[in-house]
């Protein structure tokens, strides 16, 4: 009779139309994505080293590691998000009702102490952050009138937060306490990710219209487009920096493209902007 030999865990769900949000830990070659109401944590240096957190009620949506590695903050379609440990059979620390609706993306602060979360939600509450010890409210996110694909925390000093979603828009937030400080509606179509490079120079949002657009960081200006040249020929649904924040990935409706030349050094996303001064 034949013998198991290895199981090996899922893979992530996917969903038409939607990106597929996975994590990587600060500390280790792990990776962190859901499916079901399940939480993996994979190791992919031995793929069957692999955890899975099966405590949520409703389907999870996204997860991410607390940037010291010791906490995972996930997030349902409830609105629900859990803070739970890494260690010792993945103790619960906090639960809080952040929006009405599903959560669609979170993201903690590079200090660990706050955590941001949009998605759906009733009136004009699709994004919310809070201190993650206590549910305590950080600011107030005006500005978006549907649902709020994606967020991004600024992963340095002045704290800046960055979302996008279903109203074509991406709105730049100063704080904390964070407060809306404007919005951009250069996108044509849902702008689907918003990404800061790791030293927080600048952000890159991706859209349903094609079309990927820089922003300074700091200031939330505009800063120029990728060239239309070779562009891309269908929906982006997510964009990734590099570490060293000089290339860029974007994942496409049937591929994903890398934005670099590592043949002349020269970052693609350098190359390929069209910087637009007023």
């Amino acid at each position: 009779m034949p013998q198991l030999a290895e199981t090996y865990a899922c893979v992530p769900s996917t969903e038409r139309g939607r990106g597929i949000l996975i994590s990587g830990s600060p500390k280790s070659n792990a990776i962190l994505y859901t499916n079901g109401r399940s939480v993996i944590i994979l190791n992919l240096d031995n793929p069957l080293d692999v955890s899975v957190y099966a405590e949520h009620a409703y389907p999870a949506t996204v997860a991410r590691f607390s940037p010291n590695g010791e906490w995972i903050a996930s997030a349902d379609v409830s609105g629900a998000v859990r803070i739970w440990g890494t260690h010792n059979d993945f103790v619960l620390k906090k639960e809080f009702k952040v929006l009405s609706g599903r959560i669609d993306d979170l993201q903690w602060s590079p200090d660990g102490m706050r955590i941001v979360a949009c998605g759906e939600g009733k009136g004009k509450s699709f994004v919310r952050a809070f201190m993650w010890d206590s549910g305590t409210n950080v600011g107030e996110f005006d500005g978006h009138s549907r649902r709020v694909l994606s967020c991004a925390f600024k992963p340095t000093r002045p704290f800046r937060i960055v979302t996008c979603g279903e109203d074509f828009l991406v709105n730049f937030y100063e704080g904390p306490p964070f407060k809306f400080k404007l919005s951009h509606r250069d996108h044509s179509n849902f702008v689907n990710c918003v990404r800061f490079s790791p030293d927080g120079s600048k952000f890159l949002s991706v859209s349903s219209d094609k079309k990927g657009i820089l922003f300074d960081g700091k200031s939330g200006e505009k800063i120029g487009e990728l060239s239309s040249e070779d562009g891309h020929k269908g929906t982006i649904y997510a964009v990734s920096w590099s570490p060293n924040g000089k290339q860029a990935t974007e994942l496409l409706e049937q591929t994903a493209k890398d934005l670099s030349r590592p043949e002349t050094g020269v970052s693609d996303v350098e190359a390929r902007l069209e910087v637009k001064h007023d």
